[in-house]
């Protein structure tokens, strides 16, 4: 492509360019195509006349430290963001057919969505899952389930993310020994999964032990995926729940930044180096309504983690001080009323993600207040990404709002806001501190107390609820989990349960409760369970025995 345009000719701009921008380019070479309606080539980068001091401890280039302007040199000037659609209801085979579907629609990448008795540890025939079986998401009793998943998936071409958190280890160890199955090593495998079990006490419930026991099973994961799956993603550090459950921006960033120092201090008292793990934490973060603050709260995250890292923790490696994340529009602001309103939501807060520089989208589907989604819905999602990346030209600038004065003061309030809360969660002792203290629980109840007081009060416009409201008939064709899923679930794990071998399974439990009450890592024990079709309830139940249980406490 033709050299652009705009030349800089200080010597920060040409070392990033000779040290960063041109290895990067050998490898990633940009688009052939990106130009304007005239045909002239976009500028890569758009920086004020002067670079001083200022600007490089606050903005910097892309792909160099503090990363506010990205974490890549070209970002999507190489290739877009990672399209996931996240998906998955009722049967593996249900799933697997979805999958395959948005696959050939151009998605690139899955998200495997969870029923509940899935996330929390139980089997699909304990009285804890009735009426829950494949509702909220696919079933998953034993590796048998995950097989059909995965069925004709190659899971060396694709990149997976598991939305999975008090049951991580036991779908990682699944995933992995569906891969050996298709004679793919656990080095050939990318992904996520989300593994974020201190945001489960903050903001969303599915928890199984205690924090301090989670935090065990947390590192262990760490630790083995260190040695073992290097190109996988341990954990994915989750504002998007906190923001659900009625988090300000500033709020979003500061206590997923506090969960992902308490993980990296886990890590390190469990004798991890801070270099050998950081490159591979992810974040998920939340694309709300507020266009341009959404996109000044990714630009503050990216430099804030950058700072923790070299600072707080003194990490060498830059891979380290990059804030990698994926971004998924917010279901919270979707409504059952017009429900057609929310695609034009989710346009605009996929603009956000964009702008702010997300790795990897999803975009909620119109109708899932009121469903799981059509896949008339998932297409129009998915297109919506697909014509923000291909139609609208945003992506072909790097950080293409930088140097605005609003996204700058905005960026460095949020910055400053964020680092505020922080600094009172270290007082308290750090997260898990925190949260046992209710703290975090508190400050985001007031601030979704006050948020729907100012929808009751007319003072925030909802388009279609509060205001320009409209008398309109349900919507049709709505997708239904049918009840009989549940039936057929049971049969299937009940044909599983009576062809393996039994005994052989209680051998490997009882070397998992013996692991469990020592301090071994419990990856290679749950990983040889579930090869021998071990059951999810049977691995939980077995690290209920030894942790006990978490009791949610009532936070006033």
């Amino acid at each position: 492509m033709e050299e652009n345009k705009r030349k800089h000719d200080s010597p920060e701009y040409r070392e990033w360019e000779e040290k960063v921008l041109k290895p990067f380019l050998e490898k990633t070479p940009e688009s052939d195509n990106l130009v304007d309606s005239a045909g002239e080539p976009v500028d890569r980068l758009f920086l004020p006349e002067e670079i001083d001091e200022k600007y490089m401890d606050k903005l910097g280039f892309p792909g160099a430290y503090p990363f506010t302007r990205g974490v890549y040199p070209t970002m999507f000037r190489g290739r877009h963001w990672t399209m996931r659609q996240y998906a998955g209801f009722g049967t593996a085979e249900e799933s697997n057919e979805r999958y395959k579907y948005l696959l050939s629609q151009g998605q690139t990448g899955l998200s495997i969505a969870f029923d509940l008795p899935t996330q929390i540890g139980y089997d699909s025939d304990h009285a804890m899952s009735e009426g829950e079986v494949g509702k909220v998401g696919v079933a998953v009793d034993t590796l048998a389930d995950l097989e059909t998943l995965f069925d004709g998936i190659p899971l060396d071409k694709v990149s997976t993310s598991m939305t999975i958190n008090s049951t991580a280890s036991i779908l990682l160890a699944m995933y992995i020994a569906v891969a050996r199955k298709q004679g793919v090593g656990m080095d050939k495998l990318r992904g996520t999964i989300q593994n974020d079990i201190l945001k489960e006490y903050i903001a969303r419930g599915t928890y199984i032990f205690p924090p301090r026991q989670s935090m065990r099973i947390i590192t262990n994961i760490f630790e083995f995926c260190t040695k073992n799956v290097p190109k996988w993603n341990t954990i994915s550090i989750s504002g998007y729940h906190i923001r659900e459950a009625g988090s300000t921006a500033v709020q979003e960033v500061a206590f997923t930044l506090a969960d992902g120092i308490a993980y990296c201090e886990a890590a390190l008292e469990a004798g991890m180096d801070i270099d050998s793990f950081a490159g591979r934490l992810s974040f998920f973060f939340n694309a709300h309504n507020n266009l341009l603050e959404e996109v000044a709260k990714f630009r503050a995250a990216r430099r804030m983690w950058a700072k923790i890292m070299r600072e707080r923790f003194s990490a060498k490696n830059e891979k380290s001080m990059m804030l990698r994340f994926h971004t998924q529009t917010a279901g919270s602001t979707l409504t059952a009323q017009q429900p057609n309103n929310n695609i034009v939501r989710v346009a605009i807060q996929t603009l956000a993600a964009v702008l702010g520089g997300t790795q990897s989208l999803h975009t909620n589907s119109r109708d899932e207040a009121l469903s799981l989604p059509t896949e008339e819905s998932v297409r129009i999602a998915l297109r919506t990404q697909q014509i923000v990346a291909q139609e609208s030209g945003v992506a072909d600038s790097i950080d293409p709002l930088g140097g605005s004065f609003y996204i700058e003061e905005m960026t460095d309030r949020i910055e400053r806001k964020a680092f505020d809360y922080i600094e009172k969660i270290d007082g308290m002792g750090g997260m898990t501190s925190a949260i046992e203290k209710g703290f975090a629980q508190r400050e985001i109840q007031k601030s979704a107390y006050d948020y729907q007081k100012a929808i009751e009060a007319g003072k925030r416009i909802i388009v279609g609820v509060n205001k320009f409201a409209t008398e309109e008939p349900p919507l049709k064709d709505l997708l239904r989990v049918d009840e009989s899923i549940a039936v057929k679930q049971k049969e299937k794990l009940a044909k599983v349960k009576a062809g393996r071998d039994n005994s052989k399974v209680a051998e490997l439990l009882s070397a998992l409760k013996t692991s469990a009450e020592g301090d071994d890592n419990l990856m290679p024990h749950i990983l040889s369970a579930v090869e021998e079709y071990a059951t999810i309830g049977e691995i939980s139940d077995t690290l209920r025995e030894v942790f006990g249980e978490y009791r949610e406490q009532v936070i006033l």
